[in-house]
């Protein structure tokens, strides 16, 4: 038996395809939308069909905007010099939220992972390397501590050292707060590797 009619049910159907919402977050969202105000269904209908519609990547950086460059890359005070190589824009939204960090980035959409088919030229490197065209002093690779971060940070230094920009890797080690008994042996071998004077 149907809890739901059809409609509700196909709601709920169209929440759940959301990465990260389960049938019980859809159904709350779904409900949450019935009990909306017409009109706030109606404006958040539209404001979803005209950021898809006006949303486009970065001229520079490729990451979201809704302009030709993203407000990161249009902005003077930034560093042009210091680029950051991030996997995906979720990361560059994680260093961002650290608001330490004063260069600019470079989106890949993705890391070299020949167990899936993706190669150098099905992420942004050819872009990157363009880029360095300019006066770029560094590259900073922060791509994921996973084999394909690992396989896809190489690759960029390879490619990186003979233009004579200097090439670096994050640190990846220890978490804040984590337990050395538990964590295993390549990642302790990092933060050693990584370690900082006092």
């Amino acid at each position: 038996m149907e809890l739901y009619s059809g409609y509700i049910n196909k709601l709920i159907e169209q929440f759940a395809k959301l990465p990260g919402v389960g049938n019980k977050s859809a159904q709350r969202l779904a409900l949450h939308v019935i009990n909306m105000p017409p009109e706030h269904v109606e404006r958040f209908a539209q404001i979803m069909v005209d950021a898809r519609k006006n949303i486009h990547y970065c001229n520079t950086c490729y990451t979201l905007a809704d302009k030709e460059i993203c407000p990161i890359c249009a902005n003077a005070n930034r560093d042009h010099k210091t680029i950051m190589v991030v996997e995906n824009i979720r990361d560059l939204a994680a260093y961002e939220k650290t608001g330490k960090y004063e260069g600019v980035y470079h989106v890949l959409h993705g890391a070299i992972s020949p167990m899936l088919g993706i190669g150098p030229n099905d992420i942004k490197l050819k872009e990157l390397v363009k880029r360095l065209e300019e006066d770029v002093g560094e590259v900073i690779i922060a791509t994921n501590s996973s084999l394909e971060g690992e396989t896809t940070a190489m690759y960029i230094s390879k490619l990186i050292k003979p233009t004579g920009v200097k090439v670096t890797r994050i640190a990846s080690g220890v978490p804040v707060g984590g337990d050395l008994e538990c964590i295993d042996e390549m990642t302790l071998l990092r933060a050693l590797e990584g370690r900082t004077e006092l």
